[in-house]
């Protein structure tokens, strides 16, 4: 959904008008939807535009929430030979021209980068033009373009201490890391997600959630599973493989032929899916660690090791350390996770001592505290014309 003029037309002198950019994962985009809808809460005729990188997708689900969004033609620099680099520079300049030409015809009053690929030709160009600017950053370790940034945005919402390391102190303000609204109170909607998912209400639920593209070593630590039989000791399955293992996870014959395993390539209602859950097996990405931190249910973490500074692990090693979850070595999960799960299924008190640790690392008013730092900037800025 594009922003077309007739609805710049709409939103008239005096209303606040943001800017929110960034995406490619669901880890940056459903926190994006969440600052915006946290934002109008607080000025309800707010006019929110998101940018994203054309073809992620930010572009289907942004306008499913009910914000328009624009695209810009912009993708990651590959660190291998590849051909597809030689077009990285034409990217970048055209990417720079469009974001300059959406900022004249849209006048944001502030321009939000939550990470992803548009989130730095945005804000380069926002600070160019002198918009007032935030960044929200998930991580414990920054990437390249937030921290080029840092010393020239106006305020920077982390969810770690510690952040001063890489930006500039005065402008750092510890949010945490915001999350889908609909994952609030889901205690009363087990029954909702048992039914919506076809589940067995006689069977341990296990939870596996690789990501919206997948995660290749828990799908196949979760195969390894199903082929000694870990359906046969009254647990079911609520897969969620990611885009690129749908199809050949899909074509297995332990899978095909078992009931008790609930193949999804991508699940939307994921408030249900975690409500249904008893386990949950994940990967330890910033939102996503946030995420189960609010909804509190035992974990079994498995960091991916292909990320900056290995920060996966140390997000996963801060709730291991405090008993809120169990860490699993990337190298070692498809050989254990079968046995760490059997041991888990039969430790109620292992599960309630996990459950009741992760929730109190929890932060839910991220959002809330993310929009007012946006608002201050904002009000600051008139105050000073």
């Amino acid at each position: 959904m594009q922003f077309l003029h007739s609805e710049i037309e709409k939103a008239t002198e005096g209303m606040i008008k943001i800017i929110i950019s960034g995406g490619g994962t669901g880890g940056h985009v459903y926190p994006a939807i969440a600052i915006a809808e946290a934002f109008k809460k607080k000025v309800p005729d707010a006019v929110i535009l998101f940018v994203g990188a054309t073809g992620k997708m930010e572009m289907e689900k942004v306008p499913t929430a009910g914000y328009p969004i624009e695209g810009l033609w912009i993708s990651g620099f590959q660190r291998r030979l590849t051909w597809k680099n030689l077009a990285f520079p034409l990217k970048v300049i055209h990417s720079l021209w469009k974001a300059a030409e959406i900022i004249q015809r849209f006048k944001p009053d502030l321009v939000i980068g939550v990470g992803g690929y548009a989130s730095g030709p945005m804000l380069q160009t926002a600070v160019r033009k002198k918009i007032p600017t935030l960044i929200q950053e998930q991580n414990s370790f920054p990437g390249v373009t937030n921290r080029l940034l840092a010393s020239k945005v106006d305020r920077i919402c982390v969810a770690y201490t510690g952040m001063d390391q890489f930006f500039p102190k005065d402008r750092i303000v510890i949010t945490g890391n915001p999350v889908r609204q609909d994952l609030f109170n889901l205690d009363d909607k087990r029954e909702e997600g048992v039914e919506f998912f076809s589940l067995r209400r006689d069977r341990l639920t296990v939870f596996i959630m690789g990501g919206s593209l997948g995660a290749r070593t828990i799908n196949k630590s979760i195969l390894n599973c199903i082929q000694q039989g870990i359906t046969h000791k009254g647990i079911q399955l609520l897969w969620q493989t990611g885009k690129f293992y749908y199809e050949g996870i899909k074509k297995e014959q332990a899978v095909v032929e078992d009931p008790d395993i609930h193949v999804h390539q991508f699940i939307d209602r994921m408030n249900l899916a975690y409500a249904a859950a008893d386990i949950i097996v994940s990967r330890a990405g910033a939102i996503s660690i946030s995420e189960l931190c609010l909804v509190g249910k035992p974990v079994i973490l498995i960091p991916s090791p292909n990320v900056t500074d290995d920060h996966q692990t140390k997000n996963a090693r801060a709730l291991e350390t405090v008993n809120a979850a169990i860490l699993l070595n990337d190298q070692e999960a498809v050989r254990t996770l079968f046995d760490k799960i059997g041991a888990l299924q039969t430790d109620h008190r292992l599960q309630q001592m996990l459950s009741g640790n992760i929730r109190k690392m929890a932060k839910n008013d991220a959002a809330d505290k993310i929009a007012d730092e946006a608002l201050s900037i904002i009000n600051d800025r008139e105050k000073r014309k």
